[in-house]
């Protein structure tokens, strides 16, 4: 298992791409999708797989970063650039990334750790309110 943050992703993005969204180990089961968002100061382009939920026709992803004192790189890059693009199983989808109001926030939150009950455990190892980030697709 690479204990590298960049090895790991990259190695799941790689078995994404390999298996029309599926993957293993941590991820076995779950729904994910693979995020690409500009680097804020950088501009480069970046991919990180993430849990999401579906809400309607939105991708909903949560800047958990495991319950770590500080949010994903990926939440301040697309609050910088949200114009971005998410793979969803074989599909690549353009999105516009806004961040959830609080009380949908919370809405969203709640129903995604009542399903996937980690989020709930990572919630309680910070301080910050893990952002909720809604991700529409362009019509």
């Amino acid at each position: 298992m690479a204990t590298n943050p960049n090895d790991w992703n990259a190695s799941i993005i790689k078995e994404f791409r390999a298996n029309e969204g599926k993957v293993g180990g941590f991820f076995a089961g779950k729904p994910v999708l693979l995020l690409h968002h500009t680097g804020a100061r950088s501009g480069t382009t970046r991919v990180n797989p993430l849990m999401y939920r579906k809400e309607g026709d939105n991708y909903v992803v949560f800047a958990s970063k495991g319950g770590s004192p500080n949010n994903p790189d990926w939440f301040h890059n697309l609050k910088a650039n949200p114009v971005s693009k998410v793979e969803v199983g074989t599909e690549s989808v353009e999105v516009t990334a806004r961040v959830a109001d609080p009380e949908e926030r919370d809405a969203l939150y709640a129903k995604q750790a009542k399903e996937h009950p980690q989020f709930g455990e990572y919630q309680q190892q910070t301080s910050r309110k893990i952002p909720v980030v809604v991700l529409e697709p362009k019509r």
